[in-house]
């Protein structure tokens, strides 16, 4: 009886911070961008919607993210430590010699705004890494769907 309780609970409990999780981002805005003096790349989610824009006078493509792809993200955003957004360090400089486009994550939480410091897009800090591929690979998807 005890092992099924305990089983019964594990499965409760899991299924709540799932539900947290999934709540949480639902209150953040994110947006990443990419910049080069020739390319340009704007990946805004909120609320389970992505919007991507690949031309600085384009419309905005808006596509419903996918329940397992949301879910995803929200356990990475869950991950990140807010405040030390803006402390992380790129991991290489190419962006310097436009040998990389410069890129940036911004995150709009509880009202307050987060920003990482300028990266090299497709090299991001390490403490965020998994968190932007993640919203990149939106934009790859949605390449292969077109």
């Amino acid at each position: 009886m005890k092992t099924i309780t305990l089983i019964f609970l594990s499965l409760f409990l899991t299924k709540n911070c799932n539900q947290k999780e999934k709540e949480e981002m639902k209150k953040a805005t994110i947006e990443y961008q990419a910049i080069t003096r020739g390319s340009y790349l704007n990946i805004q989610i909120q609320n389970e919607n992505l919007s991507i824009v690949r031309k600085r006078d384009e419309k905005a493509k808006n596509y419903q993210l996918a329940k397992e792809d949301w879910k995803e993200l929200a356990d990475l955003f869950m991950k990140l430590d807010l405040d030390q957004l803006e402390e992380y360090k790129a991991p290489t400089e190419k962006r310097f010699y436009d040998g990389a486009a410069m890129a940036n994550v911004r995150i709009v939480y509880e009202g307050k705004v987060y920003q990482s410091q300028t990266f090299d897009h497709d090299a991001p800090p390490v403490e965020i890494k998994a968190f932007v591929n993640k919203i990149v690979s939106f934009v790859k998807t949605e390449k292969d769907d077109n």
